[in-house]
């Protein structure tokens, strides 16, 4: 996992997956598990979008850092507790 950051009412992610996996499988099985272990309720589909180069990796990455700033949380980025990237 590259990047993990928590909001209020959902989540971003960045992560890389081999070109062979099913992505759509292997979020429905990863949030059928945090649904069972902790009582989530999870809306029906996902956004996905793939990150074909280096500049776009780095502008989703800032875009994704810069979430809770536009929502208005907190002042700046650094200010976010709810982030964990480079897992």
């Amino acid at each position: 996992m590259r990047l993990l950051l928590l909001m209020p009412d959902h989540l971003h992610m960045l992560v890389t997956f081999p070109p062979s996996a099913k992505l759509v499988i292997t979020i429905r099985l990863w949030k059928g598990y945090l649904a069972r272990q902790h009582g989530l309720r999870w809306q029906k589909d996902f956004f996905e979008h793939r990150v074909r180069n280096a500049e776009l990796l780095q502008t989703t990455t800032e875009y994704i850092r810069q979430n809770p700033v536009r929502a208005r949380l907190i002042p700046n980025a650094e200010a976010w507790p709810y982030i964990w990237e480079g897992l």
